[in-house]
């Protein structure tokens, strides 16, 4: 994979397709081939899709002194998109990675041409938000069998779940590992917040939240959508992990507002 150096980082990333550069930014404790190996072929045909990973995911090491800022995720993924292609691209991102494509477009607006916001949030103070992410935070120092169920039960819908039998759960569940880059990353979960970054977004945006959701309810989605202005809202009848339960239906949300 190519390399990029920026903050002291060497951020790891990949290219495929031709055409307008799209940046794909992934979640917390997953890396961007995890997120968007299923997704990328709906678009590689008319963009040049970049997925890299920020640090504590994929080959993409921590920072020194291992704490992860948003700042920082911020210009790792910036540096990425411009590294691989010339120009505005569009930007695409899933939980914190829609946090985290948020901060981006407020930070670099001449950089981001269109944004799509999946699963996100704007603020770090929410009771219920706060128990959630701090008791998967805590899990994964004590239990990583119990760490990889509990996301795993958290991450889809009910009826999902119940539909799968239970090698396939199994199998999910195995790909959660508790790395220290996955706790630096829920860490950044716990405090992340854009309440003041929203107003400098000037990208076209399609906040897309997930009725389903356990992990960042979609009251949340809501609220980015409130927070940004002109932006256009939908809902998918989902869990969090909309890549997983309805990727077709997904893809296609955000090639019909990227053209």
């Amino acid at each position: 994979m190519p390399i990029v150096r920026t903050e002291g980082t060497e951020v790891h990333y990949r290219t495929e397709g031709t055409g307008p550069g799209l940046l794909l930014v992934h979640g917390s404790t997953a890396d961007s081939e995890a997120n968007f190996a299923a997704l990328r072929p709906y678009f590689t045909d008319h963009h040049t899709v970049i997925t890299a990973d920020y640090s504590g995911s994929g080959s993409t090491a921590l920072p020194e002194g291992g704490e992860l800022g948003l700042d920082l995720v911020s210009a790792q993924m910036a540096a990425a998109a411009r590294a691989a292609t010339d120009g505005p691209v569009d930007v695409v991102g899933v939980s914190l990675g829609a946090v985290v494509a948020a901060a981006l477009a407020a930070e670099h607006p001449a950089l981001v041409r269109r944004l799509v916001l999946v699963g996100g949030w704007v603020r770090n103070d929410d009771p219920r938000q706060r128990l959630m992410f701090g008791l998967w935070r805590s899990v994964a120092d004590l239990d990583r069998d119990a760490y990889q169920r509990f996301i795993t039960l958290l991450a889809l819908s009910p009826e999902t779940l119940s539909g799968l039998d239970d090698e396939t759960i199994a199998t999910l569940a195995a790909a959660a590992e508790p790395s220290e880059g996955a706790r630096r990353q829920i860490d950044l979960d716990l405090v992340a917040d854009i309440r003041e970054r929203l107003a400098e977004i000037r990208a076209p945006t399609l906040v897309i939240g997930a009725t389903q959701d356990q992990v960042v309810p979609v009251a949340h989605a809501r609220e980015l959508h409130a927070g940004i202005e002109g932006s256009r809202y939908e809902e998918i009848d989902s869990g969090h992990n909309v890549l997983y339960e309805r990727g077709k239906e997904l893809a296609d949300l955000i090639t019909e507002f990227l053209d």
